[in-house]
């Protein structure tokens, strides 16, 4: 649902109802994922997609008709049409289930206070019921940054800690997904499955070397929705006008503003430097955070020179075994746009636990589901 806030949020302050469709289930290929929405509100107006225009039409009139009964959640399944691929169905071959549930802001606060975060940028996510007991489907129950309250309730204090305990590893995750929890006494005694919306702030992006190459770095992390920064030693060098689209430029030693740096597991450290003065104390360090990838630039013999002084400076195997050196998926590109993509690539391919090989050389599925740890360690 957050795809839509801002649309979301000025019905819930115009106190206006409206029908809201959610993904909350995904088979085989899909166009869009998990948590996506589209709402109709009372007038016809409609807001997002589930599917890209696949099924759009077929879910517009299910939602009408929710807003016109005053019905409560329908869950329904789309799926590929055999007879006929321009029927209601999915022409990529995949499954969606999707729950329509009328909203009624004025019954909905909690909902609208995780809508108006999503918007301002505030951590949040969502607990959003979409199975279980019939008079708990489609309740939700947000939490919002590290405050230790919540908003909303499922029924009962066990429940909802149960269920902030999700909602917080979610949010540490930064990742939209489905938990199942309960059917047990000691924590939830309803079993329910939970469709955890998350909005997070943007992940990090951390450049470091103020070259041609970052500049192209810097303006494809951006297009991916990376919070960029630029850090180089050299002041001549680090400037705002060389890299329009970072959000922030640093002109200090590397491994000193890495000590102080806000990072998270999200976070992508990429190391284009290649001098050794300013690489070693900076990946002796990086490579002790818990962050989502660390690589370095330079050729193989660099490389190969690069891992030695680590050794020397005492970095264990273990830790060596993190760092993506050289840089990026063999891509044959030599420009800096190129090398972006190429880095860009890993950076995507890493966080998704894919090979970064073509499609067109397995036959599994295009799309998995990851699972969303219990706990992250910072």
């Amino acid at each position: 649902m957050l795809n839509i806030a801002d649309t979301l949020h000025t019905w819930c302050l115009e106190s206006r109802p409206f029908a809201l469709a959610t993904v909350v289930q995904v088979t085989g290929s899909a166009p869009l994922p998990v948590g996506t929405s589209l709402a109709v509100n009372t007038d016809g107006h409609a807001a997002g997609s589930v599917s890209g225009g696949c099924v759009e039409g077929a879910v517009y009139e299910l939602c009408r008709q929710v807003l016109d009964e005053q019905s409560g959640p329908v869950r329904t399944r789309f799926g590929y049409s055999d007879d006929d691929a321009f029927a209601v169905g999915l022409t990529c071959g995949g499954e969606l289930d999707i729950l329509v549930q009328r909203v009624d802001p004025t019954h909905q606060l909690p909902l609208s206070h995780a809508l108006l975060a999503a918007i301002t940028g505030e951590p949040a996510a969502v607990a959003h019921v979409v199975d279980g007991p019939p008079h708990l489907i489609g309740r939700t129950l947000s939490v919002f940054g590290d405050t230790p309250s919540w908003d909303g309730t499922l029924g009962g204090e066990r429940e909802d800690q149960a269920v902030v305990a999700q909602l917080r590893a979610h949010l540490a995750a930064g990742r939209t997904g489905l938990n199942d929890i309960g059917g047990d006494t000691s924590t939830c005694p309803e079993r329910l499955s939970l469709l955890i919306h998350v909005s997070a702030p943007r992940p990090r992006m951390l450049i470091f070397g103020a070259v041609d190459f970052a500049a192209a770095l810097s303006q494809a992390g951006a297009f991916l929705g990376y919070r960029v920064t630029v850090c180089d030693a050299r002041p001549v060098f680090a400037t705002t006008a060389r890299f329009p689209y970072a959000d922030e430029v640093v002109a200090q030693w590397p491994h000193r503003y890495l000590e102080t740096a806000s990072v998270d597991a999200r976070t992508a450290i990429c190391v284009l430097t290649h001098d050794a003065k300013f690489d070693i104390p900076l990946l002796t360090r990086a490579l002790t955070l818990p962050v989502a990838y660390v690589g370095a630039m330079g050729s193989r013999r660099t490389h190969r020179e690069r891992l030695q002084l680590l050794r020397a400076a005492g970095v264990s195997e273990e830790r060596l075994a993190r760092l993506r050196s050289p840089i990026g998926l063999d891509l044959g590109g030599r420009t800096p746009e190129e090398t972006a993509l190429s880095i860009t690539a890993e950076i995507v391919a890493q966080a998704h636990q894919r090979s970064g090989s073509p499609l067109s050389w397995s036959d599994g599925p295009i799309h998995r589901t990851k699972p969303v740890p219990a706990s992250t360690h910072h």
